[in-house]
């Protein structure tokens, strides 16, 4: 990038203070409550009122007392996976050397990645105890999760962390950087978190609505979970093109070729690929009483 390209691009860019957000939505001295927090929670008790639509549906896999286990065993799964996938995928080294920090929740560092883990887990364990089709209820599930993508994204672009990559396009924006110890305007960013949000949560979202309330996939188990894990893989994918990857992570995209989150979704979408490849062949009949189903 030449400097004067670089220099129009400095002067025609949005500054990220100009925007006027805080990652502190309410500030009462003794307490912060955080726009990542209600990130989390609102994705977690609107993807409960969703999952509820669902489960009206004929066939369901589970009935309202199981959504409301799930539910608790779900965000267990996200909080302890998504954390602790965030340290083994991303910050291993230094958490290490700082075991206390992962603790330390309010200082951000979450994995999607991780957090699939930890839900996946969670529905299992309801599965076993309860005696339901645990793929089946990973579909109902998948419909719902876009809600919590889209507001962790958004969050994100409030807390001005996990930006793209420089670019010259007119909606850029000069994050907050730390440079030698200060805090300074960077060059002009893609807005990537943005388009997390669009993508991971709107479109998914779309995708997954259109396959549920317009189509049987619901009664092809796995199809709707492979078409979520499939395409958030390849939103993903794409989208790390134009994004940062962590800090202490440069050396290894630099290494590899690709960032991490790009490896870690390469396993999701040949998974993805599979489950919808396979699922008419576990499909289940719908008996005349709503909300049971049984392997045709």
């Amino acid at each position: 990038m030449s400097s004067a390209v670089l220099a129009a691009a400095v002067s025609g860019a949005i500054a990220f203070p100009d925007l006027g957000l805080s990652p502190v939505a309410l500030d009462l001295g003794f307490f912060q409550l955080r726009w990542y927090s209600l990130a989390y929670l609102a994705g977690i008790f609107i993807g409960y009122w969703y999952l509820l639509k669902l489960l009206k549906q004929p066939g369901a896999p589970m009935a309202r007392r199981h959504a409301d286990d799930l539910v608790f065993y779900a965000s267990l799964g996200i909080i302890f996976g998504g954390r602790l996938g965030y340290v083994l995928f991303y910050n291993l080294s230094y958490y290490l050397q700082n075991p206390i920090d992962i603790l330390k929740l309010w200082d951000g560092g979450m994995s999607f990645h991780g957090g699939v883990i930890g839900t996946s887990l969670g529905i299992l364990y309801l599965a076993r105890k309860e005696g339901l089709p645990w793929l089946r209820i990973h579909d109902y599930v998948a419909c719902c999760v876009p809600f919590g993508l889209f507001f962790g994204r958004l969050a994100n672009f409030v807390n001005g962390e996990l930006w793209g990559a420089p670019t010259t396009i007119p909606w850029a924006i000069r994050f907050v950087e730390t440079v030698g110890g200060q805090a300074v305007l960077g060059p002009p960013r893609h807005p990537s978190q943005l388009y997390e949000a669009a993508l991971e949560g709107l479109v998914l979202f779309a995708i997954l609505a259109v396959m549920f309330w317009r189509s049987q996939a619901r009664y092809e188990p796995g199809k709707l979970v492979g078409a979520f894990i499939f395409f958030y893989g390849i939103f993903r994918f794409g989208v790390e093109f134009i994004r940062e990857p962590d800090a202490q992570l440069t050396e290894f995209a630099a290494a590899t070729g690709l960032h991490m989150g790009q490896w870690l979704t390469v396993p999701m979408i040949l998974g993805g690929i599979y489950l919808m490849a396979t699922a008419k062949k576990r499909r289940v009949r719908v008996e005349p009483t709503v909300g049971t189903a049984s392997i045709a």
